[in-house]
């Protein structure tokens, strides 16, 4: 039986290695995109060409509850269950409490935990059916807040904190676990964030004196999925180290 993996924001950057990693290990894939369609239909059109009818790109926005269920009978019509839902989509902006208005606030708790709250619970039929995994991509400023970027910290934090609630909740049929994503990627848009001088000493403080690479995350959520039987409720940071310097 084929394994079906759902990876949401799929269509670039860590989203896509993901799906790429999990292609190559003989996973059908849910692309799931928002408005990344041009980039998700190319990434589709190039995994069927390795393997025909191996990747189906769908579009959603997670933000919406009634998205979420159109996303999972559409998954449903073409599969019995799924083994894995990568829940990757995010969303990054400042939210200084000087100026943060509540539909700025809102907008980070919807695309970071409610999208994901409810996504899980609208796919929870199809993971049961295969005693599946849940993946959750959180992010170590949890624990290391970034400046001005609260309502995204307290909704990642609220992510881990579902994660391991859900390991509890779901378990035995159903593992959860999360990833937590150091320096791989310097955010799009967010040069106030992350300057030139501040990406040089965040790479000079992390102990392997480098980036990593999407590749990177990509393998722990193949591990966490397929290799880690015993391991629920677990959030593993994918750091360099650099959280232990901090």
């Amino acid at each position: 039986m084929e394994k079906v993996a759902v990876v949401t924001g799929g269509a670039q950057r860590i989203g896509s290695e993901i799906v790429r990693h999990l292609h190559s290990n003989d996973y059908t894939v849910v692309l799931h995109y928002r408005s990344s369609g041009a980039a998700a239909q190319t990434l589709a059109r190039q995994l069927n060409d390795i393997r025909p009818a191996s990747c189906l790109p769908l579009q959603a926005d997670l933000t919406y509850l009634a998205d979420l269920g159109v996303l999972a009978q559409s998954v449903a019509d073409h599969c019995d269950g799924i083994d894995l839902l990568v829940n990757n989509a995010s969303g990054f902006s400042p939210t200084p409490i000087t100026s943060c208005t509540e539909a700025a606030f809102d907008a980070m708790l919807d695309a970071n935990l409610k999208g994901p709250y409810f996504l899980i619970q609208s796919f929870l039929p199809l993971l049961r059916a295969r005693s599946g995994n849940i993946v959750n991509i959180i992010d170590v400023h949890v624990d290391f807040p970034l400046r001005d970027y609260n309502a995204y910290v307290a909704a990642k934090a609220g992510l881990a904190a579902l994660t391991r609630s859900l390991a509890l909740e779901l378990g035995p049929d159903i593992r959860v676990n999360g990833v937590s994503p150091g320096a791989i990627l310097w955010p799009e848009d967010a040069s106030d964030a992350y300057d030139e001088a501040t990406r040089e000493r965040t790479v000079a403080s992390t102990p392997l004196q480098r980036l990593g690479e999407p590749i990177d995350i990509a393998r722990t959520v193949l591990f966490l999925a397929g290799q880690a039987a015993f391991i629920t409720g677990q959030v593993i940071a994918v750091d360099g180290g650099r959280t232990l310097a901090l």
